[in-house]
């Protein structure tokens, strides 16, 4: 069973694709993943791209994701490294990259800033993995 990183746009992805993941592979992300995933939706809410009750309903679906959000002493400590190391801004990226350098395989996703910052601290797999057998 493989261990998947993901971040807030995967996660939302998991949900309007209605990806059945199941008990075939663990998901782990930061603790601040379901809160990154509110703001995505307000945020198409808010320039009308997604009606508010649409909106609720993947919020729904997000509570029933099986995910280990994780935001302990040692993932924070190395979400402040991985920052110090890679001089970013922002602490929310490395928090993405330090739980799944700690508790996953792999990190999923579709953003090209934290994949390329992923470079050499976990390897990057495509969505489509998580949609597999036991790999």
């Amino acid at each position: 069973m493989t261990r998947y990183g993901i971040d807030a746009p995967t996660a939302l992805r998991i949900i309007r694709e209605d990806a059945a993941i199941g008990d075939r592979h663990k998901l782990v992300g930061p603790a601040a993943l379901r809160s990154d995933v509110l703001s995505l939706l307000y945020a198409e809410v808010r320039d009308g791209t997604l009606e508010e009750r649409s909106a609720r309903g993947q919020l729904e679906q997000l509570a029933s994701l099986k995910i280990r959000l994780l935001g302990d002493r040692v993932s924070r400590g190395v979400a402040w490294k991985i920052a110090t190391r890679l001089g970013l801004d922002d602490t929310a990226p490395a928090e993405y990259l330090a739980v799944a350098s700690l508790q996953a395989d792999v990190l999923i996703t579709e953003d090209p800033l934290l994949a390329a910052a992923a470079n050499g601290i976990i390897p990057i797999a495509p969505f489509d993995d998580l949609l597999r057998e036991g790999l």
